[in-house]
Order: C-alpha cells, then sequence, then structure tokens
C-alpha cells in the first residue's frame, strides 16, 4: 500500500514515522511519502490560498498549486490512485470506511488549510479516467485547523488492519466498532496486578471460566454501548 500526503505543513505528519504505522514502513507493509504543496506554487510568495468568491470570512487554498501537486503524483505511479479529502463536510470516516481505505492499493491525501481546498479540485479528480474517485471523509462532528491531524487518524485506522502491522491479528477483531459480538463498543479491560489502590479486577476474569468470561464481556460491551453511544447497533 501506498499513501501520498500533501500539506503545506509536512512536519505535522512526523509523528506517522513512529509505533505501529512506523514499524509498518520499515517492514515494507506500507510506503508513505509527505509532500509540500507550497512546492508546487509558482509566485514568490509560494501563495497557496486567496479570498473567497462571493465574499465571507477566511481564505480558500487555490487549485492551481494542488493540481500541479496532485498530477506530479500521479505521473510516479502507474496504479490510479484515490483521492482522499479530509472535510468537516465530508461522509462518515468510521470502522468500515477505514477498511475500505485499508484495501486501496494507492491513497493521496490532501491536507486543506483555512476555509477548505478549491471544491474545482474535487470536481476535476472526480471525473478524471486516471484516477480511482474522490473521497471526502470527516472524523468527527467538529472542525480543526486543517486536514493534517485527520489525516494522521486515517491513515492509523487504515493501516493497523493491514495484514502483519498488529503482533496479534484478533486485537482488530475485538475492537469497538467491530461489531462481532454485536455490540458497537468494546468493553473494560483490565490487567496486573489484581488490586490496585482499592480497586479489584472482576471476579469473574480470574475464574478460568471461558464461556464465562466471553459471555460477561458481551455484557459489559453491550451496557456501554446503550449508554454511551444509544445511536449505534445493539442486540
Amino acid at each position: 500500500m501506498r499513501i501520498d500526503i500533501v500539506s503545506i505543513f509536512p512536519e505535522y505528519l512526523a509523528p506517522l514515522e513512529l509505533s505501529l504505522v512506523g514499524k509498518a514502513r520499515e517492514a515494507g507493509i506500507v510506503d508513505i511519502r509527505v509532500h509540500d504543496l507550497r512546492e508546487f506554487a509558482t509566485d514568490k510568495h509560494r501563495s497557496v490560498d486567496d479570498t473567497p468568491y462571493g465574499g465571507g470570512p477566511g481564505m480558500v487554498m487555490l487549485p492551481e498549486p494542488w493540481g500541479a501537486a496532485l498530477d506530479a503524483i500521479r505521473t510516479s505511479v502507474e496504479q490510479p490512485p484515490v483521492l482522499v479529502i479530509p472535510s468537516p463536510s465530508g461522509y462518515q470516516f468510521d470502522q468500515e470506511a477505514a477498511a475500505e481505505v485499508s484495501d486501496i492499493e494507492h491513497v493521496v491525501i490532501a491536507c486543506g488549510r483555512y476555509e477548505g481546498i478549491d471544491s474545482r479540485v474535487a470536481e476535476h479528480y472526480a471525473g478524471r479516467d486516471d484516477w480511482a474517485g474522490v473521497r471526502e471523509y470527516s472524523i468527527g462532528d467538529y472542525v480543526l485547523a486543517g486536514g493534517e491531524a485527520a489525516a494522521l487518524a486515517m491513515v492509523e485506522a487504515a493501516v493497523r488492519l493491514k495484514p502483519g502491522v498488529l503482533g496479534n491479528a484478533d486485537s482488530a477483531v475485538d475492537d469497538s466498532f467491530s461489531k462481532v459480538d454485536g455490540a458497537a463498543l468494546e468493553g473494560p479491560v483490565f490487567t496486573r496486578p489484581p488490586a490496585w489502590r482499592n480497586l479489584e479486577v472482576p471476579d469473574v476474569l480470574l475464574s478460568g471460566d471461558h464461556a464465562r468470561i466471553d459471555a460477561w464481556r458481551r455484557q459489559q460491551a453491550e451496557e456501554r454501548t446503550r449508554a454511551r453511544r444509544p445511536d449505534l447497533p445493539n442486540p
């Protein structure tokens, strides 16, 4: 899997060199390349934004540098990439979307700033035969200063689903939103010591009775889902 990320703050993506994603890069499971959008600006100030047509607050990112950057990335590969644009007005990026992105061979993430990227960029690349489509995703019902934090979240969510990234493949199966047991959220988890600051691990987890443990975990997951996320499916 290859992921190209374009941003005016490429240093913001440095955490992708760490932890699971960093190890996946070292192992050759994923190839992540970060590009500075300002390198594709043409004026002496390396401008990437201008005032919005129709008036209003803020600035809008210019289409010209984005077109140059995306075209340059496209010419470096044979496989048509999918363009992903983090946006508060995008479709919800959930676990299902993460799994879909994880299966894409080449993803290009365009990190917007200010009021966003000129909408013609998404329209243009959605209509090109040498691209595999455009997806706009929102990671939550809030607004960030830019797409970089969303890109970090989306890359980690997708990469950890690639075979060989997690030490134990069952970890992804038991995650929240996996819906293996019906409940959307994972229940509480515990480790050593059995007692900590007058709080004890539930006896059932120390019983060795795996049937009882599985039933308890399902019950806890269902109760947590009902209490915290009543909007999600729950048996």
